[in-house]
């Protein structure tokens, strides 16, 4: 069978399209300065030779994973998909004329509705838990003397953390960061021991892992530069800051704007080092009054300001550095770097500290969110490399030419009809979130007497909604395919 000109049309239409939008309407990914917005030259974008070869699939993902209010424009593609889908189902039946054919159309597509939703909600956990697995860019730091640095990042032995040490060391060396602190929820004795192993030998030293904690008072509190273990949950504000800052210490507020509880007054007066200006695990452009009052304050209060990586082992993959300027980094050894670090926050000198932002679509508010799955859609396209684009014209290409194969035989016209791979794929949705509820449950075991809650919530959570989609799907994929066979 050969394609129709209608079906030539159509796939000319969509290559032009790709083409269009990544040449005349390009914008170029950029790391930009959170304070000024503006471009910073020394700092450029690798992309994965892997994630080109399979880029209709990764690429999208992952620009929709770095989307600005990400959980929220991930729940609104639930609705764009059921928008399509509704069309499609009326294009479907109103083109079939036969009143026998369209009831059996009508009541296939309000089955496959359940299983729509499903593989939805697989795509939402697969966006959320897995994303830190999949080929995502990375920064290129051509800079002479400055390093790339966390301030605020979290491990299992949070109560919401879901990453080990070692696989959260593993995703900073990946991302291309020098040192990064482990801030862990009002616990620290763990981070200690994993520094100590680091200073032994047991595990490389680039990157270098220092210790922190962040400290839930009256609000959320970076302590940096631990040395010794101590119990802060009986603490108060005044005491927990003194006692770090006795020790040579450094202290930072984590995402004041995030519901403040107290005024920026009131934690200048108890000598913080400063605020962050950006969170990733919160919403990075939030309210810009917010922000522009919060980079006066400091700016007119000799306070630094700094990015909050906040990385907890899942949602946004790394969108966020801080570049501190540190000559000869590579010749000091690792109690002298993590001195240069803390100098480079004690001493409150922003010219040393550029927070810096990956930047890869438009500014935008969450004014007409229920829009931006169509908006960030087309924005994906227009950020595509000559490489990437040539990567969808292939998997265009193929997947055209494995449809003609298809529908040029009756038996693989039946074999792979919408009616088996629909369910199918459900069954498989279905078993992958079983399969992740039983490896967060294993690792409850592990994490007893720790104050983690969450791999009891999402395994839960994994286990009612992967069961209920599982038993759906089976049950649709068997009459379909089996009985059917019968």
């Amino acid at each position: 069978m050969k394609l129709t000109n209608f079906s030539k049309l159509i796939i000319a239409v969509i290559v032009l399209l790709i083409i269009v939008l990544s040449t005349l309407l390009h914008f170029s990914i950029q790391i930009i300065d959170a304070l000024t917005l503006e471009a910073l030259p020394d700092f450029d974008i690798h992309i994965s030779i892997w994630r080109i070869l399979i880029e209709p699939v990764m690429g999208i993902l992952l620009f929709f994973n770095r989307s600005t209010y990400a959980i929220e424009e991930n729940e609104f593609v639930l609705y764009w998909v059921l928008i399509f889908f509704v069309i499609y189902s009326l294009i479907r039946i109103f083109t079939i004329k036969n009143k026998q054919k369209r009831k059996k159309i009508i009541i296939s597509q309000l089955v496959n509705l359940p299983i729509v939703i499903g593989l939805w909600f697989t795509y939402f956990v697969v966006i959320l838990f897995l994303s830190r697995f999949f080929p995502n860019n990375t920064i290129v730091n051509n800079s002479t003397d400055s390093i790339l640095v966390t301030t605020h990042a979290h491990t299992e032995f949070s109560h919401d953390g879901l990453i080990s040490q070692e696989n959260l060391w593993k995703w900073h060396k990946y991302n291309n960061f020098d040192a990064f602190f482990i801030t862990d929820h009002n616990n620290h004795s763990k981070t200690l021991d994993f520094v100590n192993e680091q200073r032994k030998g047991m595990f490389s030293i680039e990157p270098l892992v220092m210790c922190g904690e962040e400290f839930s008072g009256t609000n959320h509190l970076s302590l940096l530069g631990l040395k010794r273990k101590f119990d802060t949950k009986k603490y108060s504000d005044e005491r927990v800051i003194d006692s770090v800052r006795a020790n040579g210490g450094a202290v930072l507020v984590n995402h004041w704007y995030d519901g403040e509880h107290k005024t920026l007054d009131y934690y200048k007066n108890l000598g913080v080092d400063g605020f962050e200006i950006e969170n990733s695990a919160t919403e990075r452009s939030y309210d810009r009054s917010i922000y522009d009052m919060v980079k006066k304050y400091c700016e007119g209060n000799n306070l630094i300001m700094n990015g909050g990586l906040d990385f907890h082992g899942y949602g946004n993959v790394c969108s966020i550095w801080n570049a501190m300027q540190i000559p000869g980094w590579h010749k000091l050894d690792p109690s002298e770097k993590e001195e240069a670090i803390l100098n480079v926050i004690k001493s409150r000198d922003q010219s040393k500290l550029k927070v810096l932002l990956y930047n890869d679509r438009p500014y935008y508010t969450n004014d007409y969110l229920f829009w931006s799955p169509i908006t960030t859609f087309f924005n994906y396209f227009r950020t595509l490399n000559f490489y990437q684009v040539l990567s969808w014209i292939f998997w265009i290409l193929l997947i055209v030419f494995i449809k003609v194969k298809i529908v040029s035989s009756a038996v693989l016209e039946e074999r792979f009809s919408s009616n088996r791979i629909v369910p199918l794929l459900g069954v498989l949705g279905a078993l992958f979130m079983l399969v992740l509820g039983g490896v967060y449950y294993a690792k409850i075991a592990e994490l007893v007497g720790t104050t983690n809650d969450i791999f009891v919530e999402y395994s839960t959570i994994l286990f009612y909604a992967g069961s209920a989609f599982f038993i759906y799907t089976l049950m649709v994929a068997y009459y379909r395919i089996i009985k059917n066979q019968k």
